[in-house]
């Protein structure tokens, strides 16, 4: 007896039964299930107008400053117009010219006509000739003639009066939306041409409201469509969310403008190209000009959400079944760890929504320390090796 005892004794000093695994669970938790697509926009004004000028000179008066609120239709800026009143009187001048050679031709032409119709009558009584009624009827087709091209020119001439007029106007840089100026291009003093292109000399927006051009990766476009509602965050505020919907998806990425975006056909893919985006669009109203035009936006396009559902941690989830159920182990207080199937809904990767097959009061298993702890000393060595 006393033999066994000690044989016994040894064996349980160098020869230690192995402990069972200690298992790592959690328990079945009610929360919100969000699946997002993540996306980084930009913010930008709904409505952004660059004011340009369409009349050459020098700026004389600049009545906005950068952050002013203007009206539709006030004055903005205003160009020396000597040049341009120049040109009106000129135009005007001409057309005042033309006008009065009309009147003269006029004249000529009741005078022709009455030595025309005068030959008429004297040439059917045979008192003149074939010829001299012949000589006054061509003076009466000139002058009919003269004030027919006269009547032309004096349509020219008003045209050019017109467009001299709508020039001087130009000279008067009108806003054309009501807004916010974000922007002066042109300062007062500086001289603009307007031969070729409009410079620009402020911007306006609409800071009322924003447009959110959000990149979406070409891996989330598919799941991505208008209508769907998102929410978003800046930079300055990560704690309050903005909540809009989705309007539009434009149909191709940016990078379709330039001319080498598209490959010919039977090109290959450079797979060392650059990730390709596609930019989602959606709206905000911003009665109190909290986001600012270029501002960056943490945009949440959400693709399903589950409130107050049953979930578990993803890492629960085993195999696949036919019918899309998953196996995951639950803990049993009797017999250990029991599998079980379940349906799973929502799922963002780090928690999934169970559809059927647990209570809120199970508990299900991750997996067991030692596997934990060796993935993560696998993990800590390939991160010290890079």
């Amino acid at each position: 007896m006393l033999a066994a005892l000690a044989l016994w004794e040894v064996k349980r000093s160098f020869f230690p039964s192995a402990e069972p695994p200690r298992l790592l669970t959690a328990p079945v938790s009610v929360a919100d299930v969000e699946q997002t697509v993540l996306a980084s926009g930009t913010i930008q004004p709904f409505k952004l107008v660059s004011v340009g000028a369409q009349a050459s000179g020098r700026i004389l008066a600049m009545h906005v400053g950068l952050g002013d609120q203007v009206a539709k239709g006030q004055l903005i800026a205003e160009i020396d117009p000597s040049t341009q009143r120049n040109a009106l009187q000129n135009a005007e001048a001409n057309m005042a010219q033309d006008q009065a050679q009309r009147a003269a031709r006029s004249a000529a032409l009741r005078q022709a006509d009455l030595v025309f119709k005068r030959a008429a009558a004297t040439y059917a009584q045979r008192l003149t000739s074939r010829a001299d009624y012949d000589a006054a009827e061509a003076a009466f087709d000139t002058a009919q003639a003269e004030v027919v091209a006269l009547d032309a020119q004096i349509r020219a001439a008003k045209i050019a009066v017109d467009l001299a007029r709508v020039t001087l106007g130009y000279t008067k840089v009108i806003a054309p939306i009501s807004g916010t100026v974000v922007a002066i291009v042109t300062p007062e003093g500086q001289t603009v041409n307007a031969v070729q292109t409009a410079p620009t000399i402020v911007k306006l927006a609409d800071l009322e409201t924003m447009t959110v051009k959000a990149q979406i990766s070409e891996a989330d476009v598919p799941h991505v469509h208008p209508g769907q509602s998102l929410y978003f965050t800046i930079l300055g505020d990560p704690s309050h969310r903005y909540y809009a919907k989705l309007r539009a998806v434009e149909p191709a990425p940016e990078s379709i403008a330039a001319d080498t975006a598209m490959a010919p056909a039977g090109a290959t893919k450079d797979n060392t190209s650059s990730a390709i985006y596609y930019n989602g669009l959606f709206d905000i109203p911003n009665p109190d000009h909290v986001l600012q035009p270029s501002m960056t936006a943490q945009v949440n396009i959400v693709l399903g959400e589950a409130r107050a559902a049953l979930s578990i941690p993803t890492s629960a989830l085993g195999e696949t079944d036919a019918d899309g159920r998953r196996l995951v182990r639950v803990v049993d207080g009797k017999r250990g760890v029991e599998p079980r199937w379940v349906k799973v809904g929502v799922n963002n990767t780090a928690v999934v929504q169970v559809l059927d097959g647990l209570e809120s009061s199970d508990t299900v298993v991750l997996g067991d320390s030692a596997t934990v702890e060796a993935a993560a000393a696998a993990a800590k060595g390939a991160a010290g090796t890079t």
